[in-house]
């Protein structure tokens, strides 16, 4: 059924793009094969109902207007003034620009969209280079399964309903207008109107159960002129406005360091390593307790004294916690990511990539071999696509009218030559998400020093947009990717790509998250990485032997080394498919029980086990190459979730928790 569904709606394109006139139902039902299957009036009009939508929904601009001069009966065709991809040039800047927008989606929600717009190009003879700058890498993360729903609900003006978990752990159903979707600091935001509120709100992807529901009823979604999406969202965050007085031991508690107001250095000696005083701004007293307590004894906070006493009711509700019954080896206990989006049914994918291979083949000397590669599919597929493009042709379907395809070409070498096919030379013109995604996408590169020249960012935008038509604009004005970097932060990236550039070795020092210890390192630059709204520099480590990726936020110096980078040649990039993290199979597993406070953890790492408990509780499974990571964790979640599995750690926990107390003693 899907095979002879696509060859019909394939002729009926074709027939709609070659008639010079409006055609009415009745006549298109006469003239192309398979509406003669329908056994009534009625039938007929709903399997072309069906097909209108579906070609629509595709991007195909089916077109409406008068029909026969002798009724007053509609018709239908396809403009090919609305229908053709308008030319595109680009320099050959503009090219590479182009070809890392679309990078930066290739393992996430719009990476089909990316591709095919790049194909779509491609066929219309616009030299994008999908390999350009291969040692930058911009990557969009979109693991949040609401993502699709709310960025099509954007799209289409339309709102959407859903279940929200807010911070505290509540559940509620939200109805919302949605302006527009943004990435700040690696996470994805809606803003929009609540309508149960009454008032603007923002909500968190990541925080939004089950399924989504775009509501088709009533009227769309009218966005306020004087509403910036990014300025919303930037709203919710709250600024410092306390300080503490936080005691340090020497080399230590780094985190804290950086984000000090001001450090004064106590008296140390190489026996006796002393105390600093730090100031540390914060907003909230939970977070800062949390921030404090997973240092244990080495770090006490002198002032002010709720925030003191917070931190010594912290520590004391993990020290004298009595142990809990060991959670039971459960190696089939995990995480499954949440399914995607469905995809569209198989018949209109089918459609799409054959209005795409045709103009392809018409321009390329293209092969079943790289089709296959760029669609997923078997190798048998794309011929089996090929063999129902030689069904399909223009009215009167003799063999003049039909699409000549060499299947034996095709089956013996791989070689695809199509003939005949003038009405689909033209590739279609962009969707507005295979146009947004890439527009987007440009945008990310100028967050990322050295990508891509400014000029050619805004010219290859432009151009972009005015392929894509009216829509695009308002689109990707209601998505924002930027990423804030510090003044700090950008000066870094700015010297690590003037490195990667001229071939250099750089020499780091860099505070290792996991340890909280600062190393020094000497790395051979293999590329630069935006990922989860962080930048990277990814090389090769000549302490550790291996290829590893430094977060800019956390490198305290870098200098270029008048010393050429020798990358060996088995060090091979990351697949950044599932995200920096990578597992090995040395990793601790360790099982925590999380209550309502501390579910959060479910989101900020990735779990290989997660399971509901009551209570609105959860037990997650981490895997980490650093146990004493996991340990700073238990200590930060304080009363809100501890250590179940290894039991050892959770003796650790507590014991590390009562010597941090002793920096509160007699209180």
């Amino acid at each position: 059924m899907s095979q002879r569904k696509t060859e019909r709606q394939l002729n009926l394109v074709i027939c709609l793009l070659a008639t010079r006139r409006f055609l009415t139902a009745q006549e298109i039902r006469a003239i192309v094969p398979g509406y003669a299957e329908a056994e009534s009036d009625a039938a007929f009009k709903r399997m072309f109902e069906r097909d209108k939508k579906e070609l629509r929904d595709s991007g195909i601009p089916v077109e409406t207007g008068g029909g026969d001069v002798w009724s007053d009966e509609e018709g239908y065709r396809i403009s090919r003034a609305d229908y053709d991809l308008p030319p595109i040039e680009l320099r050959p800047d503009e090219a590479a620009v182009l070809g890392l927008a679309a990078r930066a989606w290739r393992h996430a929600a719009l990476g089909e969209a990316a591709a095919n717009a790049l194909l779509k190009l491609r066929a219309a003879g616009v030299p994008v280079d999908g390999a350009a700058a291969p040692d930058i890498t911009p990557v969009l993360g979109t693991d949040e399964p609401a993502f699709l729903p709310i960025w099509q609900a954007v799209r289409d003006h339309r709102p959407v309903a859903f279940d929200y978990r807010k911070p505290d752990q509540s559940l509620s159903r939200r109805e919302v207008e949605p302006w527009g979707v943004v990435n700040l600091r690696g996470r994805w935001y809606v803003a929009g109107f609540d309508r149960g509120r009454g008032e603007r709100r923002v909500f968190r992807l990541g925080r939004i159960v089950g399924d989504v529901r775009v509501l088709t009823s009533g009227p769309p979604v009218r966005v306020p002129e004087d509403v910036d999406v990014r300025s919303v969202v930037r709203g919710q965050r709250a600024e410092p406005e306390q300080i503490a007085a936080v005691r340090v031991r020497a080399d230590s508690a780094h985190v804290l360091r950086r984000g000090a107001r001001r450090i004064v250095p106590g008296a140390h000696s190489v026996t006796a390593p002393g105390w600093d005083l730090v100031e540390y701004p914060y907003a909230d007293l939970s977070e800062l307790v949390g921030e404090v307590a997973q240092f244990g004894d080495r770090v006490v906070v002198e002032s002010p004294p709720e925030a003191r006493a917070a931190v010594r009711d912290h520590l004391r509700a993990v020290a004298e916690r009595a142990p809990g019954a060991e959670a039971p080896d459960e190696p089939e206990a995990r995480h499954t990511p949440a399914p995607a989006a469905r995809r569209a049914a198989a018949s209109a994918e089918q459609l799409r990539r054959l209005l795409m291979l045709v103009p392809y083949a018409l321009s390329h000397d293209v092969r079943v071999s790289e089709v296959a590669e760029h669609f997923g599919l078997s190798e048998r597929q794309v011929l089996k696509d090929l063999g129902l493009l030689w069904m399909c042709g223009l009215p009167g379907y003799t063999p003049g009218d039909l699409i000549e395809v060499d299947l034996d070409a095709a089956e013996s070498t791989g070689e695809i030559i199509i003939g005949n096919a003038e009405t689909l030379a033209t590739p279609l013109r962009l969707t507005a998400d295979e146009a947004a995604s890439l527009i987007v996408g440009v945008d990310l590169l100028a967050e990322i020093a050295g990508a891509a020249h400014s000029d050619a960012l805004k010219s290859v935008g432009e151009k972009l947009r005015a392929a894509a038509g009216v829509g695009v604009d308002r689109l990707t004005a209601a998505v924002d990717v930027r990423i804030e970097l510090s003044d700090e932060v950008r000066a870094l990236q700015r010297r690590a790509e003037e490195a990667l550039r001229g071939g250099h070795r750089v020499h780091l020092r860099y505070l290792a998250g996991y340890d909280d210890e600062v190393t020094e390192r000497d790395v051979d630059p293999m590329r630069l990485v935006v990922l989860d709204g962080q930048p990277f520099l990814e090389g090769w480590c000549r302490l550790r032997g291996a290829v590893r990726m430094f977060r800019l936020d956390r490198v305290l110096d870098l200098t270029v080394l008048p010393v050429a980078a020798e990358v060996p040649a088995h060090a091979d990039p990351r697949d950044l498919r599932a995200g920096v993290l990578q597992f090995s199979a040395d990793d601790a597993f360790v099982t925590l029980e999380l209550g309502p406070g501390a579910r959060w953890v479910a989101e900020e790492y990735v779990c290989s086990g997660l399971r509901e408990l009551p209570g609105n509780r959860l037990r997650a499974t981490l895997r980490t190459p650093a146990p004493a990571w996991a340990r700073r964790l238990a200590l930060r979640l304080g009363p809100h979730g501890r250590v179940v599995a290894p039991r050892d750690l959770a003796e650790g926990v507590r014991a590390e928790a009562a010597r941090a107390l002793s920096g509160y003693a007699g209180e």
